[in-house]
């Protein structure tokens, strides 16, 4: 059997916790520039999940759909989750892959570089997107919107979007009056956004009209 000629309490321990953390921070130095002044139109799309490959490309999961937006836009803004503040990185090389977006920012050129950035958010400026074409909308661009029926009565706001697999849907928020006792309450109606129910999209008036009943 090999022994190590060292006593066990002299060798050399591992980078764990507070010293693992500090020089993960400073590779990301090396990739990501401070922002002074983030543009006012950024729109979360994503995280990096992991490293991709051993030459410092990430792998991006976004939040909807294959990551067009992504792919469109030549420079990524990044946010820790519960951090205020953004850094950037040129976007080298971008690709859809298998649902997720790989790609090589600037600076990035081995793995432990690019593992160094897993967990960031991914930020790109709304105007960075692809035009839309027609009858097509963001995501973004929905929430918020004022949702009514075809009678001109409310059905609530537009808080988030959902995808079943099949179609998108529209997750819309309303108040629940008190009844029975019980208090009001905030409920949502879950709308398909298709064409069967879907009647107009005005984004500039953040209106969808939708053929929809009150009690559905």
């Amino acid at each position: 059997m090999v022994r190590s000629a060292r006593p066990a309490r002299e060798r050399v321990p591992l980078k764990i916790g507070a010293e693992a953390r500090r020089a993960a921070g400073t590779r990301a130095e090396q990739v990501l520039a401070p922002v002074t002044d983030a543009p006012d139109d950024l729109v979360e799309l994503g995280y990096i999940g992991d490293a991709y490959g051993i030459r410092g490309w990430i792998k991006v999961q976004p939040h909807t759909g294959e990551g067009e937006s992504l792919l469109s836009a030549d420079c990524w803004y990044f946010r820790r989750p519960g951090e205020s503040t953004y850094t950037k990185a040129d976007v080298m090389f971008s690709r859809a892959h298998s649902g997720t977006v790989v790609a090589q920012l600037r600076g990035s050129d081995n793995r432990t570089a690019a593992e160094a950035l897993k967990g960031l958010q991914v930020w790109v400026p709304r105007s960075a997107f692809p035009s839309a074409g027609d009858d097509e909308f963001y995501w973004v661009d929905l929430i918020g919107a004022q949702v009514t029926n075809l009678q001109d009565e409310s059905l609530g706001k537009v808080v988030g979007l959902l995808d079943n697999g099949v179609h998108t849907v529209l997750r819309v928020a309303y108040e629940s009056p008190a009844a029975d006792d019980k208090p009001a309450k905030t409920a949502e109606r879950l709308i398909p956004f298709v064409g069967q129910y879907v009647q107009t999209v005005d984004v500039d008036a953040g209106r969808i009209v939708v053929d929809w009943g009150l009690d559905y």
